[in-house]
């Protein structure tokens, strides 16, 4: 629930922000179903605002693509189409690949030891059947990897995170799977190497690569229609 504290404007823009912050993220991490109706009425009851706030959070969501319209119903959870998810795997592909090929040239040992720490917590939950936390550690393993490259390239970090953001919808039912976890495994095991090595085209070629691996995991993981 937000809470609302005062008619101040100040207050109310906050209450705006927070409302769109709290919905996106809800359904970024898949908290409701493809198809589900979302009306401003209940939404504003379940998080305690006025419908205001709600109405305009929906209608920034829609140019976001992460809600549409449903006629007179409101708006609605979207069903991805294949082509929906493969046009968001391509822009991670070519967004994270030439990231990695900028961050070889400044990474650090220090930094390359920190990400195969988690790489070998990840292996270790992955053999000891704790699916949850391969898919923790992996995503920490991501989290650092762009996390290096935000005070050099803020704005290309930013894009990374909004795709990374569409894409964990899907990816996180892919790591409880263990072919999915496996393959994401060995991944940042390549990667690290690559980043080891210095070369700039093969950890753009090898990022790529690991993105396009998880497309075709995700793509085994969807209910046929």
């Amino acid at each position: 629930m937000i809470k609302q504290v005062s008619k101040n404007p100040k207050h109310l823009l906050s209450a705006r922000e927070k409302t769109y912050s709290l919905l996106r993220k809800q359904l970024l991490t898949g908290q409701f179903s493809p198809n589900q109706r979302l009306t401003e009425e209940s939404l504003a009851k379940k998080l305690g605002v006025s419908r205001t706030p709600v109405r305009e959070a929906l209608h920034k969501l829609e140019l976001e693509g992460l809600v549409k319209t449903a006629g007179a119903r409101g708006f609605c959870v979207p069903d991805d189409s294949a082509e929906d998810m493969d046009e968001l795997f391509e822009i991670r592909a070519i967004l994270e690949g030439h990231a990695l090929a900028c961050l070889c040239k400044v990474i650090t040992e220090e930094e390359i030891h920190s990400l195969g720490k988690l790489v070998r917590q990840a292996e270790h939950a992955f053999e000891s059947e704790e699916m949850a936390l391969v898919f923790e550690y992996n995503t920490r393993f991501h989290d650092l990897l762009y996390g290096l490259i935000i005070s050099k390239k803020p704005r290309l970090f930013n894009l990374i995170e909004d795709m990374r953001g569409y894409v964990l919808r899907y990816r996180q039912n892919t790591l409880v799977h263990v072919k999915g976890a496996r393959r994401s495994i060995a991944g940042h095991k390549k990667i690290l190497l690559a980043l080891g090595l210095g070369d700039p085209s093969l950890c753009e070629h090898i990022m790529r690569n690991h993105v396009y691996e998880a497309k075709e995991d995700t793509s085994q993981t969807q209910p046929e229609e």
